[in-house]
């Protein structure tokens, strides 16, 4: 549990002594990204360039893209053959704090299995997000690992959804008053982490906003994205009959071979026209029989 700090070690000790405590995941599955132990480059398939990841402790190392099992692997930089995990997953923490905790019950709530509800009993609860049981009385503690792996996302709502989960947690702990604590691995200084120190989200809300306007981002404008490969991207663009004042942002590369996006913005009050102009050049297409489409998206969340 070398990712876990000293304090919060501490108050899921002193926590379970009084009920159970609830570890907060945000990745399933046990190692689910290597880097080479040694030179720190991330671990990757020889055969698509995948990333690697592992299933158990005993398992071979595998292509999380393509399924490739990479017994073999040495690492590209400076070819040593040791592997660490960069990403740990729930079974893994599971599994850590089953050994740092040897006296008390570890019980996992994720996609194969989620339950509903633990006893108020001293236990550890391993869970990913949604996917956390109520505890009768409240749990005495909640630890929320690994916020970076939340806040890092390429999402526009990284931010946003990463506060919503960590204030669902905290939800389930018992009132400080009566003991309940909640302790989140991530930089304090950060607004979305502010926001759930102080549980003040409104505070947050309008501050995402003002700077979702001030960048020209959704809900302060409507956006769309058209993906596909790079020909028939711009023949759709060509097509659709945009409302005044659209601007449009690329076509650029995805980094995928032949496929590109562009991205479409309006001010807010033009989003019926917007979504209208797309269906109609999809359907233009439709009725041409043209088998390869586009994509398109209304207010995308990867657009950063």
């Amino acid at each position: 549990l070398g990712r876990l700090p000293s304090l919060a070690l501490r108050v899921a000790r002193e926590a379970a002594r009084s009920g159970p405590v609830l570890f907060q995941v945000p990745r399933r599955g046990y190692l689910n990204a290597l880097a080479c132990a040694r030179c720190r480059t991330p671990a990757r398939c020889a055969a698509c360039r995948g990333p690697l990841a592992l299933r158990s402790a005993h398992a071979m190392p595998y292509c999380r893209w393509c399924g490739h099992i990479a017994g073999d692997w040495r690492c590209a930089s400076c070819e040593s053959p040791r592997l660490r995990a960069t990403v740990v997953g729930a079974r893994r923490t599971a599994e850590e704090l089953g050994r740092a905790f040897p006296a008390l019950p570890v019980r996992t709530s994720g996609r194969e299995e989620v339950l509903t509800e633990v006893p108020g009993s001293p236990a550890l609860v391993v869970a990913t997000p949604g996917a956390e049981p109520h505890a009768v009385g409240g749990y005495a503690a909640a630890v929320l690992l690994d916020g970076w792996a939340l806040l890092g996302r390429a999402d526009l709502r990284a931010a946003e959804e990463a506060l919503r989960r960590w204030c669902n947690a905290a939800a389930l702990v018992r009132p400080a008053e009566e003991g309940g604590q909640v302790v989140v691995l991530a930089d304090a200084g950060l607004p979305a982490v502010q926001a759930l120190i102080r549980w003040n989200p409104a505070s947050f809300a309008e501050r995402e906003l003002a700077e979702r306007r001030e960048l020209g981002f959704p809900p302060a404008v409507t956006m769309a994205s058209v993906t596909g490969e790079a020909a028939r991207v711009r023949e759709f663009l060509d097509q659709a009959v945009l409302p005044p004042g659209a601007e449009l942002l690329g076509p650029v590369p995805l980094g995928e071979d032949g496929v590109e996006r562009a991205l479409l913005r309006v001010r807010r009050d033009a989003s019926r026209e917007l979504a209208a102009a797309l269906k109609a050049a999809g359907a233009a297409r439709s009725a041409r029989r043209e088998e390869r489409s586009v994509q398109v998206r209304m207010d995308p969340l990867d657009v950063v």
